[in-house]
């Protein structure tokens, strides 16, 4: 089987999961700065079987698309371009932010390492991997 690989996209970095091959456990796998996140993409893509991307959908409690929602269209486009073939869905990814900081709380990592940004966006995106895979 190919692996199924989740974005936390963001203005500035993208958080990053990715399952086992089974498609049976979510990881976060790294983040990066969005400006690079293309060319990431196609590195992995060479390493790795990847059937599915899931983007994060950000709404707001209105249910109404966020702000970066426009970023993340345009992202999409080009997503699609390069990779024609490649499926992409979208995941409602509401609250994943404060999940992801209690989860780094739960966990018990210190102040200073809950300030770490790209790790909560690392997080969200295996929150919402996670949420995919028990759901689907």
């Amino acid at each position: 089987m190919s692996r199924i690989l989740a974005l936390d996209y963001g203005e500035k970095k993208t958080g990053i999961a990715v399952t086992d091959e089974l498609q049976l456990i979510a990881s976060g796998l790294t983040t990066v700065e969005t400006k690079y996140l293309l060319e990431f993409l196609k590195d992995y893509f060479n390493k790795e079987s990847v059937e599915l991307i899931l983007v994060g959908e950000p709404k707001t409690l209105m249910n109404k698309p966020s702000e970066s929602e426009k970023l993340i269209t345009v992202f999409l486009r080009k997503l699609k371009n390069i990779f024609p073939n490649m499926t992409v869905k979208r995941i409602d990814e509401r609250f994943t932010s404060k999940l992801a900081f209690q989860t780094m709380i739960d966990s018990g990592l210190k102040k200073k390492q809950r300030r770490n940004k790209a790790l909560i966006d690392e997080i969200s995106a295996t929150l919402i991997l996670q949420s995919y895979l028990y759901y689907k």
